[in-house]
């Protein structure tokens, strides 16, 4: 897939992000089928934080200063450190939103990126903006996989009803 591909996936996925998030009420949003799984409130902190302190951000290392040093992520540990489920919904799925169009933009202002422009990781060798671009991607594509099982999750646990008529999961 090429990047002018991924850029239109990722701005398609902006709108299926707010389809999927957008309207649900408070017992939604935090409900969790087991205390060690992430609600869909944690899920939104966390494309959030991912949108601007990961990918963009790396893609963008990667594209302008790839021989400086990338500073340390630590995605799971921001779920308690930065207090998820404590975090307004609406506001956060808003910012993550407008840190999509942000993304969307700046990678469309782009004039001939050399995709193949890579950071080399101590650990994990020549990583290319465009393997940063394309796991983007992946990213989006996981955590709308996660989104759609919780809510499925919600429904067969409120509604009470067998939903095997509906197809297997």
């Amino acid at each position: 897939m090429n990047a002018t591909k991924i850029i239109q996936e990722l701005e398609r996925n902006q709108k299926v992000f707010e389809k999927l998030l957008t309207g649900l009420s408070k017992e939604e949003y935090l409900w969790k089928p087991f205390p060690d799984k992430w609600c869909l409130l944690e899920i939104v902190c966390h494309l959030y934080d991912e949108e601007k302190e990961d990918f963009r951000y790396r893609t963008r290392h990667v594209l302008e200063t790839p021989t400086d040093q990338m500073p340390p992520i630590d995605p799971k540990g921001w779920v308690l450190e930065r207090k998820y489920a404590e975090q307004p919904f609406e506001d956060t799925l808003s910012r993550f939103l407008t840190e999509r169009e942000q993304s969307i933009a700046w990678l469309k202002s782009l004039s001939s990126p050399d995709w193949d422009q890579y950071y080399d990781h101590n650990a994990f060798g020549q990583m290319t903006a465009k393997m940063f671009l394309s796991n983007w991607l992946a990213h989006d594509y996981l955590h709308i996989r996660q989104v759609i099982k919780l809510k499925f999750d919600y429904l067969k646990h409120c509604s009470n009803e067998p939903l095997g008529y509906a197809g297997e999961w």
